[in-house]
């Protein structure tokens, strides 16, 4: 395997608008095109804010956990405290989570978003390729997640600018040692065990990028000795995906 920087999961508790990268590095303005800031309200009127991605021109993929009220997505977005002309902002016409989402250990958490209108298709907006059904990322495989969360623990703000940091596919067991309803069937373990490099944690719903395509959604991380993240198995959810795109 080529050397890589492997960077540590900072486990945290994770909740829609808590996310961060840290240690990562900014990525080239607009080098990720299908990247999608996902803003909303909470129940109680408070602005949350998620990752996703462009799977179509008129869908998102994010997770279960980020839905709220009055969802908007911005697409083609580098600085997302400028307006930049690249920029996309269109409303969410619909959240579709998955029905078998579970909010309480956060199983099945993957959701799809509807858009009000169309994208258009720029140097700045493009669909995320998704993986092939019998398609799979095995422990040790370098992968990649990106967003647009807090870079430093000290930091109460996210960064304007989209940051990246690279992943290690990790065993399964690691991962059933630390999540109690962890299952390698709609979920891919990932993290670092070397417990010294330089921490990161994704933005809730941010795509994991494996080979240019989105193996994963980010769900939640954890620590316990180690530090671990859990992203939703997009292979494994690829019919409802497909049939949801269809039908409306």
């Amino acid at each position: 395997m080529r050397p890589v920087l492997i960077l540590l999961t900072l486990l945290l508790p994770l909740g829609a608008g808590a996310e961060e990268i840290i240690g990562g590095h900014e990525v080239k303005p607009h080098s990720h095109p299908y990247m999608a800031f996902v803003k909303s309200v909470d129940i109680e009127g408070n602005r949350r804010y998620c990752g996703g991605f462009l799977v179509q021109d008129d869908f998102v993929l994010t997770a279960a956990h980020c839905r709220n009220r009055s969802m908007t997505v911005t697409l083609g977005a580098h600085n997302i405290k400028a307006k930049e002309e690249t920029q996309q902002i269109i409303p969410v016409a619909k959240a579709i989570p998955h029905p078998d989402y579970n909010d309480t250990d956060l199983s099945n958490d993957i959701m799809l978003l509807k858009l009000e209108n169309k994208a258009k298709k720029t140097k700045a907006v493009r669909p995320l390729k998704l993986p092939r059904p019998n398609a799979r990322v095995r422990p040790g495989d370098v992968c990649s997640v990106a967003g647009w969360g807090k870079t430093s623990i000290n930091t109460t703000e996210g960064s304007a600018l989209l940051e990246e940091a690279e992943l290690i596919i990790q065993e399964d067991q690691k991962c059933k040692r630390c999540f109690h309803h962890y299952t390698e069937t709609t979920e891919i373990c990932v993290g670092d065990s070397q417990k010294i490099k330089t921490p990161f944690k994704g933005d809730s719903g941010g795509p994991l990028v494996c080979d240019n395509k989105a193996y994963g959604v980010l769900s939640h991380v954890k620590y316990k000795k180690i530090s671990l993240g859990v992203f939703t198995k997009v292979v494994h959810f690829l019919p409802w995906i497909s049939k949801n795109m269809e039908l409306l």
